[in-house]
């Protein structure tokens, strides 16, 4: 069984959910790039079902620096003759020829503590790299162009705000270098601004948290590294005091999400892509234990600072809700048991290292 028919229930609701949109891509070439990361698996796997189902006859182009990690995490996209693999770097290598009608740029480096040697690496790749695709987008007459922003771009969000919204005018503290990943998110947005023409459209996804298959469970980050502990049979440490509220959106819903904002969202507009639904990572823990087919404990290492502000990264999702018609549909309960259920049947966890340091 290939992984596409272990996902086929979630391929089969995503296009469900989207086929109308499809037809924009019929005969045509789409280019993904970061297409080996969590992101660019899914557009891949979305878009090669959509495409056999509704006999498309289009093609897409995935670029990535290292094409044959594709081959390792899904051989079967790499067999599909709609698939074209492409080795480049965004921020300067040859990207592949001819003409395409849509661009979705995925590429970027997400690592969650960037040390000195890799920060300036992570910006070049995230504006350098956005302003190379740019350029390529118009030479090659695509008329939409989805960038796929963050929400680190809104900086710490306010105690005030329990959801931050698009119309949010705070930004990263530029003097600081962690932020590094938010502000190269920043200037690339303002590159798909600057970009834009009546016959060529750049739209903003500003994405949060999410939960799926092909995420990676060994680097530094909560749900990853607690679904990986759980599946080792825990138990499932908290690093810090458990405080921190995130929110989680699953992989399906992600892609509903993106392919309607590529087809559909309006040109320089930014939409925030997650859950509205909040926890914080104690309850995180708890929620990945009990999601688990055997039982599993978790521990928090240290009690919360009474008084202490309390980190938030949860999205108002109301424009893409009401603009898009936009909704989650899978619980997060659901996800952590779904994306577990993958890794198992992959066997995918038992070489995976645990993670030290602060989960985000």
């Amino acid at each position: 069984m290939t992984m596409a028919n272990r996902l086929a229930d979630d391929l089969d609701n995503i296009l469900a959910r989207t086929e109308p949109l499809w037809r924009d891509l019929r005969g045509q070439r789409v280019l993904i790039t970061g297409a080996t990361g969590f992101f660019g698996c899914w557009l891949l796997e979305s878009f090669a079902w959509a495409n056999r189902r509704l006999n498309l006859g289009a093609q897409a182009v995935a670029l990535s620096r290292h094409p044959a990690t594709l081959a390792q995490k899904a051989p079967h996209l790499v067999n599909d003759p709609a698939i074209a693999l492409h080795a480049a770097d965004v921020r300067h290598g040859d990207f592949p020829t001819g003409t395409f009608s849509h661009v979705i740029h995925a590429a970027t480096e997400t690592t969650a503590t960037p040390n000195a040697e890799t920060r300036l690496g992570m910006f070049d790749t995230i504006v350098e790299g956005t302003r190379r695709a740019l350029q390529f987008s118009i030479a090659s007459s695509a008329a939409r162009f989805l960038f796929v922003s963050s929400g680190a771009v809104y900086g710490t969000q306010p105690l005030h705000l329990a959801h931050v919204g698009e119309s949010y005018s705070g930004g990263p503290d530029p003097l600081d270098y962690a932020s590094v990943y938010g502000e190269g998110k920043r200037a690339a947005e303002l590159l798909c601004s600057l970009a834009a023409t009546p016959r060529f459209e750049p739209k903003i996804a500003r994405c949060f948290a999410f939960v799926g298959p092909y995420m990676r469970l060994d680097v530094h980050f909560a749900v990853g590294n607690f679904i990986a502990d759980g599946m080792r049979g825990g138990p499932i440490h908290v690093k810090g005091d458990g405080s921190p509220f995130r929110s989680y959106l699953y992989a399906s819903d992600l892609m509903v999400w993106l392919w309607t904002i590529l087809f559909r969202g309006q040109s320089c507009r930014a939409y925030n892509v997650g859950s509205e639904d909040a926890l914080n990572i104690a309850v995180l823990a708890g929620e990945v234990a009990a999601a688990m087919p055997q039982k599993v404990n978790f521990s928090i290492a240290a009690a919360p600072t009474p008084g202490a502000p309390v980190h938030r990264y949860v999205p108002s999702t109301a424009r893409a809700r009401e603009e898009l018609g936009l909704r989650a549909e899978v619980s997060l309960r659901e996800a952590i048991h779904r994306t577990q259920l993958w890794f198992s049947e992959q066997g995918l966890t038992s070489n995976v290292p645990a993670v030290r340091g602060a989960h985000v």
